[in-house]
């Protein structure tokens, strides 16, 4: 059965290194860039994953877990290596039914190797998927009726409870706490922690501009009612999610080859991205320490844990590899 017990057995490296960064591009404003390394939680379940997953795995007790993702999807990966390591069966739901034709990505062939059962919806459908209905007729088509359903990113109450450890493990250590943001339930739950002289700051990695209805949302199913002070900088997700120009895989690498990290393309390299631009632009007082949160790693299509590697024993990051698509 998936107990508290049995997800601890993951042995997540908690609380997760504080680091700083010299960098001239802060230091020249007169702010200390800290990276908070979530990437380095655990090999397979990698920074938010780990802490918006492992209380929605304890609750489904033991049921099969069926989850939403698109092709590349982090969320999927996670969730499949999760089942796999606490022998649970595990279902992905993936956008795009014209995937099903073909052979598997890199992605999702990681996912299947891990034991997830994979079924493809079209995209309308996919769309439509919090409606009661259209979620009743996926599960049942999905041979999953009975599963325990999380929501696509992970995001949902029990991850955004999860996540205000998060904020709990960087009060008295920064002013600003920054993180990329894809569905909101990373930030909703990192504010929540924070101690109240602190702020969040969200950079979504989504245009439409509705994150901050989700956030709301999403501390409110949480904790009743709105929880800390978090704002987002919008105007930096580089044309939409998955979308990667020339210039921000330049400014990754360049980071990349100055601070020894391998930069993720998706969220973590718009969010270094952001906060450089927002400091050379003032938006931080001098002497504002601010930390910014490494959620993800790049994902390397070979790369596999053996099983009874111990955690200490293993790699705390992928090495740096092309830019892949995630969620």
């Amino acid at each position: 059965m998936t107990s508290p017990d049995a997800v601890a057995a993951l042995r997540p490296r908690l609380p997760s290194p504080l680091v700083e960064a010299a960098d001239p591009r802060f230091a020249r404003r007169g702010v200390r860039l800290l990276l908070k390394r979530d990437d380095l939680i655990h090999p397979r379940l990698i920074g938010n994953k780990w802490r918006k997953l492992a209380p929605n795995l304890a609750a489904a007790a033991g049921r099969t877990v069926l989850t939403f993702g698109g092709a590349y999807s982090n969320h999927l990966r996670a969730t499949a290596a999760a089942g796999r390591l606490l022998g649970l069966p595990t279902v992905g739901v993936v956008r795009g039914d014209e995937l099903a034709g073909g052979p598997l990505n890199p992605s999702l062939a990681r996912c299947a190797a891990d034991g997830m059962r994979l079924h493809f919806i079209d995209r309308s459908m996919y769309r439509r998927k919090a409606e009661p209905a259209t979620r009743a007729a996926i599960l049942r088509a999905a041979g999953a009726e009975d599963a325990f359903v999380i929501p696509e990113g992970g995001s949902d109450e029990r991850a955004v409870r999860g996540c205000v450890a998060l904020g709990e493990e960087l009060r008295g250590t920064a002013d600003v706490v920054a993180v990329a943001c894809g569905t909101g339930g990373t930030l909703a739950g990192l504010a929540a922690g924070l101690a109240p002289d602190q702020r969040a700051l969200g950079v979504p990695v989504l245009k439409g501009g509705f994150l901050a209805d989700e956030v709301r949302a999403l501390q409110t199913a949480a904790f009743g009612g709105p929880r800390g002070a978090w704002s987002l900088a919008d105007g930096f997700h580089c044309g939409g999610y998955a979308r990667v120009p020339r210039e921000l895989e330049a400014f990754a690498y360049d980071f990349e080859q100055r601070h020894g990290l391998a930069v993720e393309r998706l969220y973590v390299a718009k969010l270094l991205h952001a906060l450089v631009a927002l400091t050379e632009a003032g938006a931080f007082p001098r002497g504002t320490r601010l930390t910014a949160v490494v959620t993800g790693a790049p994902f390397t299509p070979g790369a596999r844990e053996p099983e009874d590697t111990p955690e200490r024993d293993r790699p705390g990051r992928d090495t740096p590899g092309p830019p892949r698509a995630g969620h």
